[in-house]
């Protein structure tokens, strides 16, 4: 049992190089204060999250006061005034993480925590335990405090997800300008497209990996882009092959490069696209 003043139980690990931009983990821990023991008012310049796994407590800020038990989570944000106390019959038992980062109040905003709103309540605590006491016993103080952090902050947005999952019904509504199921699908095929050109694309298996049929796929995408995917998949690969070629690359190597396993295949699709050979393209940008 680790013991400091105030707590029966009390453990925690200490990040040695929070350096991630968006979300990294400061610290995190979990103990149990002796009854009525009370932090605040105070402020901090960091996100602190708490979550109650046994007994009772207060928490307090400028927005909510609020008795919380057993599976309650309350967030402090950086720069608000907050205090919270254990109560005095039955003292909480809880775990914390603290995080800072740019994306951090956006994540806290897209499974529904705000200021105005930094409570939320989860009743399978006991996995919210076990990614709270993984985060924690990541920081081993080893040799390697660039990955003990990295592997902290993938736990903790994990538990950021289960947050999220178990309060559904606190996420934000979906604005009404968010696209329609199709349109959504169609966004999913053109990244698709956009991020694997250079790979033996299946039109057919693209459209049934995303539940759609291809007539139906091609003919929504059609409306969507103006093209087919099959057009579609060729004026990326094009695009792509333009900007290869003017580097240092050989022809055989743009073609593999976009999607092509025959050059010889690749210079005949970009002269119908461009009007000219990739050989001649190039020759071209390097008069300019």
């Amino acid at each position: 049992m680790s013991m400091i003043p105030e707590h029966y139980d009390f453990y925690a690990g200490f990040n040695l190089l929070p350096e991630e931009q968006d979300l990294a983990v400061l610290f995190s821990g979990e103990g149990k204060p002796f009854p009525g023991h009370k932090i605040g008012p105070s402020v901090h310049d960091y996100y602190l999250i708490h979550t109650v796994l046994a007994g009772e407590g207060s928490f307090q800020s400028s927005t909510v006061t609020q008795q919380c038990r057993k599976g309650d989570t309350f967030v402090i944000f950086p720069g608000s005034l907050f205090s919270y106390q254990a109560d005095v019959q039955n003292p909480w038992y809880y775990a914390w993480v603290a995080l800072q980062g740019t994306g951090v109040s956006g994540l806290l905003s897209d499974i529904g925590i705000t200021k105005e709103r930094p409570l939320l309540h989860t009743e399978n605590i006991s996995e919210l335990h076990r990614l709270y006491e993984r985060t924690r016993l990541c920081f081993k103080q080893s040799a390697y405090p660039r990955l003990e952090s990295l592997e902290a902050s993938g736990w903790t947005r994990l538990l950021l997800h289960h947050f999220g999952q178990d309060n559904l019904a606190l996420l934000p509504a979906r604005p009404k300008e968010l696209p329609e199921i199709i349109d959504r699908q169609i966004d999913q095929a053109i990244r698709w497209i956009s991020l694997q050109f250079h790979q033996q694309i299946s039109i057919d298996h693209m459209a049934a990996t995303l539940g759609y049929h291809r007539a139906h796929l091609s003919k929504a995408f059609k409306q969507k882009t103006g093209l087919s995917p099959k057009q579609y998949l060729l004026k990326m690969r094009m695009d792509k092959a333009k900007s290869l070629l003017s580097g240092t690359l050989t022809i055989d190597q743009v073609a593999s490069s976009v999607g092509f396993n025959d050059a010889l295949y690749f210079s005949r699709q970009f002269r119908k696209f461009s009007g000219m050979s990739p050989s001649e393209y190039r020759s071209l940008l390097w008069q300019e």
